[in-house]
């Protein structure tokens, strides 16, 4: 009896666990076992409540620098103002929609690496706590980590793909881009996949890591083009004078007045060939209204010049009947 009611070698150190519990309860075993019992739950419930506080307090930071002001006035959420912004042309509800995605995304991965970091800390303090190598453990996982990293290659490129092009902002919603197979609207921007709607309604999803090279139509200004084919026999410094008269007046009238960025640019004879000249008009416009404008400047233009008496090209290969 007076053995099990003995004082315990660790209850001999004054200010220790086991001296506090010995004093307390006067029982050897709990106060030899005060380490386990009251230290070890003690300093793993404080790794856990400082990892909980720390990514609470991280995760309202990273919502707070993604929100968009609740009076925009065309400005960007605080996380996206040092990243290069490509859509000086967008605007309206377009422009909100493309910041918002674009600042969501960010912040759903940066929540993401900012839990796996702080609670993967956390669990190596835990596991230390309990006595645990982790030197066997941190070199199976390492192994484990790049026989994953092999077998899901293909999943990590789309999201690394993803995530520069978010950075990057290489595209967003509403631009019309051209990612070689699929071409059309940008709907939607996600770290694995991004999601077109081409010219007949059809929606494309195209995995990130798979897009090698990328066209965007919708990125600062664009260039309407119009080749204008005439016959030889036509004279090719009046109706370039034709070209650049017709698409001055169509640049200074509404719709097309407001897409305008620059004056229109007769650049002359671009081809020659067994059938016809070929005369070039071009025009800086707005991104996304290149289509609407070479509609409407080659529609005038060809009533101008049949109006002029030019001689459509046509004949001259099948011959006058």
């Amino acid at each position: 009896m007076n053995a099990f009611l003995s004082q315990p070698e660790c209850a001999k150190e004054t200010g220790t666990w086991c001296a506090n519990v010995y004093r307390l309860t006067g029982n050897d075993w709990i106060a030899a076992s005060a380490d386990w019992l009251v230290a070890k739950p003690l300093k793993i419930l404080v790794v856990l409540a400082a990892a909980l506080v720390l990514r609470y307090l991280l995760h309202k930071l990273i919502n707070r620098v993604t929100r968009l002001p609740r009076e925009n006035n065309g400005k960007t959420p605080a996380l996206l103002r040092p990243l290069r912004e490509r859509a000086p042309g967008v605007a309206g509800t377009t422009l909100i929609e493309r910041r918002q995605q674009r600042a969501k995304t960010l912040g759903s991965v940066l929540r993401s690496i900012t839990s796996f970091v702080i609670f993967g800390i956390a669990g190596l303090q835990i596991l230390a706590e309990l006595g645990i190598n982790l030197g066997p453990l941190l070199a199976s996982a390492g192994v484990a980590g790049v026989a994953l990293g092999f077998g899901a290659q293909n999943l990590v490129q789309d999201f690394l793909s993803g995530l520069f092009m978010m950075v990057e902002d290489q595209y967003g919603v509403g631009d019309y881009v051209d990612g070689g197979e699929a071409e059309g609207t940008v709907e939607a921007v996600g770290m694995r996949v991004t999601t077109l709607r081409d010219i007949n309604g059809t929606v494309w999803y195209v995995r990130n890591g798979q897009i090698m090279r990328i066209g965007n139509y919708s990125q600062s200004f664009a260039v309407a083009v119009v080749d204008v084919p005439i016959a030889y026999n036509s004279d090719v410094e009046r109706a370039s004078e034709l070209l650049g008269t017709v698409a001055a007046q169509v640049t200074s009238e509404d719709p097309v007045r407001s897409e305008v960025m620059e004056p229109p640019e007769v650049l002359g004879v671009t081809a020659m060939t067994p059938e016809n000249i070929q005369l070039r008009l071009t025009v800086k416009v707005k991104p996304g209204s290149q289509w609407m404008v070479q509609r409407a400047l080659a529609g005038k233009i060809s009533t101008a010049l049949t109006e002029a008496g030019f001689e459509r090209p046509l004949p001259r290969l099948f011959g006058h009947q």
